[in-house]
C-alpha cells in the first residue's frame, strides 16, 4: 500500500542513533526544525518513506544536526546505507483504513547462540501493541526490541491491512490495538514460541468484520450466519474456555444446493478468511487413482499436515482448512456402487477414520460441496464428520439485487452502466437466478453493449471506450437469452396453446377462474403447502392449454410441464426418475407448478388388456401426495381423457379437486367464432350449430381446414379479415372430418 508523499523528497545524511537505547524505539531521529517537514495534516504523526524501502515514524533530537536523518543499525541495513552517505527522505501520508489487521513476525535473537528461550505470544503481542502503537510495518522490515532482558529482531513477513486481499503493492499498514500478532519462529533459532492460540483470542479470522459483498458473495447472508455461529463461534474463544465447556470444535461442513448457487465461492472465501494455514482445495474426483491404494493414500496426505503439526504443537496448532469441491464423486454411500474394486467404499472409510476416528484431529475444518446430497454415505453426515449442513439455496429477491451489485459495481464506477439501468427491477424479473445465472445475464448484457461499438465490414476500426454504455435495454434482451435451470418453462407452456386463449363460454371461464383460486391459496395459505388440482375431459377440450394459461398466470418462479413426448424410449425406471426429478427441482423454489400432461400416456395406459405401468403409477401417487420441504410450496395439475381408468386404479384420489372441462356447445362456439372473425356475421349461427358439443381442438383444426380450401382463400386473408371462409367450404371440410 504505497500511500501519498506531499512533498518532494529531500537529501539527508545518514548518521548513527544519539543514544544504544533509542535504537530498540525502532523510529528514526532528525532535528526539531525538520521535524515539521514529515507532519501529517490532521493528526500527530510524523512519517517518513526511507528511500524507497520503509516508512518510519520520526521523532525528534537536539543533538541531531539539521539536514541529519539518525537510523540505527539495522534501518541502515535495510535501506542499504552506511554512516555519511546521503538518502532520500519524504513525507508520508496514509491512505484511508490503513490499520493491520494482522502481522506475521519471524523472531530471532540479537546475539546469535542465546540459550534457548521460550516466548509468551500474549505477553509478547501486548508489549509489541503497546510499544510499536502508530508505527507503519513493511513486508520485509527488521526492527530490534527487548523483552525480559533478551534483545531480539524481527522480521516482518506477512502485513495485513483490514478489509483488503493481497495486491501488487507493497505490503505496510499501522499498528493499532486491535493488530493482531502471529509469531513465528525457526527451529533453528532457539525460540519457541508458546501460547500462541491464545493470543489470538476472537482473531481466527483475518478481519474483525466481514463485508461479503467485498468478497464477491451476494445473498448468503443467513447462511453464513448460521456457518459462523455453528462452526466458527467456538473456535473464537480460547482453547482452555472450550476445554471447560467440555466441547470440540466442529470438524466438518457440507454445502449443498443446486448449481451456480455460489457453494464453492463461499467455502474458497470461508477459508481466505480464516487465519490458519493456506486451505487445500481438491475436487473429488482429482483424488481418484487406478492403483490400489492410491486413492486411499491420497486421502491421508490430506490430513498429514494437519496431523504432523498436531503432534508438534497439540492445541496450539494452525487450523487446516481441507476443501472437498464435488464429493459426491468419491463418498457414495457404501455399498451403491459395482466396481468390483470396492475402492469408492475404502474412501469413504478412510475419510471417515481422519475425520473422526480413534486418533480424532481437532485442527482440522473439511468443508464439502455437493449438488446431490442424496448420494453421499450417511455416515459422513453424523455429528463429529460433516454435521453442519447448509443449504445454499437460490437466491430470493434481495439476494440478486446484492449477486447484480457486485456485478456491476465496476461498471458503475467506470461510468460503463447506463443511468436507465434499474438493479430493483431486474431482480424482480430474474426469478429462480442462480448466482452463476445472473453473472451470465450480466456477461450477456455486456456482450450486446460492446456489439454495438463493433462494425463486422472493418473489426480493425479503433472502438471509442468513452461511447460504451450498457443500457437497461441490454439487460432485458439478456434476461430473455440467459435462462434460469429452474425457471418456469414458458416455452413448453406456450406450445400447449399455440392458438392462443379465448373466451370458451362460463363453464370454461369458471375452471379458469377457480384454478386461479388455488393458485392463490397456494401463495397465501399457511395450512397448504401443497395443493392437487385435475382437469379432466374429452380429447381436445382444452385441458393442457387451460393447464398451461394457470401455470404462465400465476407468475410463479418455478413452472414446469411433464409430458409422455418428453419421454419417448425411455424404460419406466427412467421415466420415474425423471418425474422425481422434476418434483425435486420444484422443491428448490419457494413457489412452484408442476403439469403432468395427459397422465394416462405418462402411465404407458391401453385400453386393451387393460395394460399400464403400475411403477410410474405408484411414483406418482407418492410424489403427489409427498408435502414439499418447509418453506416451500407447490401446485400439481394433472390433465386426462381417462378419468374412469385413474379412478379405477385409485389416482384420482390423490388430487384434492377434480375438474371437468367439457366440449363447446352451441352458445360457446358462437363466441369462439365471432372472436376468431373468421366467418361473415350471417354464417355464424349455422357453424355454430354444425359445432354443437365439439371439442375446441377440433374447431381449430376445421376453420384452418377450411381456410385452406380452394374457394376459402389463404389462411393469411382469413385470419387478416381480409377475406371470409365460406359456410359451404365448411360444411365440405366437416364431413371429412370423422367425428370424437
Amino acid at each position: 500500500m504505497a500511500g501519498r508523499h506531499s512533498s518532494a523528497p529531500a537529501t539527508m545524511i545518514v548518521t548513527n542513533t544519539p543514544a544504544a537505547d533509542l535504537a530498540l524505539t525502532n523510529l528514526a531521529y532528525c532535528s526539531p526544525p525538520d521535524l515539521h517537514n514529515f507532519a501529517v495534516p490532521g493528526t500527530k504523526y510524523f512519517l517518513a518513506l526511507v528511500g524507497d524501502s520503509a516508512v518510519l515514524s520520526l521523532s525528534p533530537h537536539e543533538n541531531i544536526r539539521a539536514g541529519h536523518i539518525a537510523l540505527n543499525a539495522i534501518q541502515r541495513r535495510h535501506a542499504r546505507v552506511s554512516t555519511g552517505d546521503s538518502i532520500s527522505m519524504s513525507r508520508f501520508i496514509p491512505p484511508d483504513n490503513f490499520n493491520l489487521a494482522m502481522l506475521t513476525l519471524e523472531l530471532e535473537f540479537v546475539k546469535k547462540g542465546t540459550k534457548n528461550e521460550q516466548v509468551d505470544a500474549v505477553s509478547l503481542a501486548n508489549q509489541l501493541r503497546k510499544r510499536f502503537i502508530n508505527q507503519v510495518m513493511t513486508t520485509g522490515q527488521r526492527a530490534s526490541f527487548e523483552y525480559h532482558g533478551t534483545n531480539y529482531i524481527f522480521t516482518v513477513n506477512q502485513a495485513l491491512v483490514e478489509g483488503r486481499d493481497k495486491s501488487n503493492e507493497v505490503e505496510r499498514g499501522m499498528i493499532s490495538s486491535d493488530t493482531y500478532f502471529i509469531f513465528e519462529a525457526s527451529n533453528s533459532s532457539g525460540i519457541k514460541v508458546v501460547n500462541q492460540r491464545e493470543a489470538a483470542s476472537s482473531n481466527i479470522f483475518k478481519h474483525k468484520e466481514f463485508n461479503l459483498q467485498s468478497l464477491g458473495i451476494g445473498g448468503l447472508s443467513a447462511e453464513f450466519a448460521d456457518i459462523f455461529r455453528r462452526a466458527f463461534a467456538s473456535r473464537v474463544f480460547p482453547p482452555h474456555v472450550t476445554s471447560k465447556l467440555g466441547i470440540k470444535h466442529v470438524k466438518g461442513m457440507l454445502l449443498y444446493g443446486p448449481p451456480g448457487t455460489g457453494k464453492t465461492l463461499m467455502a474458497r472465501q470461508i477459508g481466505k478468511v480464516l487465519n490458519g494455514k493456506e486451505p487445500k482445495i481438491v475436487n473429488g474426483p482429482e483424488v481418484l487413482s487406478k492403483f490400489v491404494g492410491e486413492t486411499e493414500k491420497n486421502v491421508r496426505d490430506l490430513f498429514a499436515d494437519a496431523e504432523n503439526d498436531q503432534k508438534l504443537n497439540g492445541d496450539q496448532s494452525d487450523l487446516h482448512v481441507i476443501i472437498f469441491d464435488e464429493i459426491d464423486a468419491i463418498c457414495k454411500s457404501r455399498g451403491s456402487t459395482r466396481d468390483g474394486t470396492g475402492v469408492h467404499d475404502s474412501i469413504v472409510n478412510q475419510l471417515l477414520t481422519k475425520i473422526d476416528g480413534v486418533e480424532s484431529l481437532n485442527n482440522v475444518l473439511l468443508i464439502g460441496m455437493t449438488n446431490r446430497k442424496d448420494l453421499l454415505d450417511e455416515a459422513l453426515l453424523r455429528p463429529g464428520r460433516l454435521e453442519v449442513q447448509v443449504e445454499i439455496s437460490l437466491p430470493d429477491e434481495n439476494g440478486r439485487i446484492q449477486i447484480l451489485q457486485i456485478h456491476t459495481n465496476k461498471m458503475k464506477d467506470n461510468s460503463f452502466l447506463a443511468p436507465d439501468v434499474n438493479l430493483q427491477e431486474l431482480a424482480a424479473r430474474t426469478k429462480n437466478y442462480s448466482g452463476a445465472e445472473l453473472e451470465g445475464v450480466v456477461k450477456s448484457a455486456v456482450s450486446y453493449a460492446l456489439n454495438r461499438q463493433l462494425s463486422m465490414d472493418d473489426l480493425t476500426k479503433p472502438v471509442d471506450e468513452d461511447s460504451i454504455k450498457v443500457t437497461m435495454e441490454d439487460f432485458l434482451n439478456a434476461v430473455h437469452e440467459v435462462v434460469p435451470a429452474f425457471g418456469a418453462s414458458t416455452d413448453d407452456l406456450e406450445r400447449c396453446r399455440l392458438n392462443g386463449i379465448v373466451d370458451c363460454g362460463e363453464r370454461n371461464r369458471h375452471i379458469y377462474e377457480r384454478a386461479m383460486a388455488l393458485v392463490e391459496q397456494v401463495k397465501v395459505s399457511k395450512g397448504s403447502p401443497l395443493v392437487t388440482c385435475l382437469l379432466e375431459g374429452p380429447n381436445g377440450s382444452g385441458k393442457s392449454a387451460l393447464a398451461a394459461t394457470v401455470g404462465i398466470d400465476s407468475d410463479f418462479p418455478y413452472v414446469k410441464i411433464v409430458s409422455a413426448e418428453t419421454m419417448v424410449g425411455l424404460h419406466e425406471s427412467s421415466k420415474c426418475a425423471q418425474i422425481a426429478k422434476v418434483f425435486e427441482d420444484a422443491y428448490k423454489s419457494p413457489l412452484s407448478i408442476i403439469i403432468l400432461d395427459d397422465i394416462e400416456r405418462l402411465l404407458d395406459y391401453l385400453a386393451i388388456g387393460p395394460r399400464f405401468s403400475n411403477l410410474i403409477s405408484q411414483t406418482l401417487m407418492i410424489l403427489i401426495k409427498r408435502l414439499p420441504p418447509k418453506g416451500k410450496k407447490l401446485l400439481v395439475i394433472g390433465t386426462t381423457s381417462e378419468v374412469g381408468f385413474l379412478d379405477s386404479i385409485g389416482l384420482c384420489e390423490a388430487f384434492s379437486v377434480t375438474y371437468n372441462v367439457p366440449k363447446l356447445k352451441t352458445e360457446d362456439a358462437k363466441k369462439v367464432l365471432r372472436q376468431l372473425n373468421v366467418f361473415a356475421e350471417e354464417d355464424i349461427d349455422a357453424a355454430a350449430e354444425a359445432l354443437d358439443d365439439t371439442p375446441i381442438k377440433k374447431l381449430y383444426m376445421l376453420v384452418e381446414m377450411a381456410a385452406q380450401g380452394e374457394t376459402g382463400g389463404t389462411a393469411e386473408a382469413i385470419y387478416s379479415g381480409r377475406q371470409k371462409i365460406k359456410i359451404d367450404e365448411f360444411y365440405s371440410r366437416l364431413q371429412d372430418v370423422v367425428r370424437y
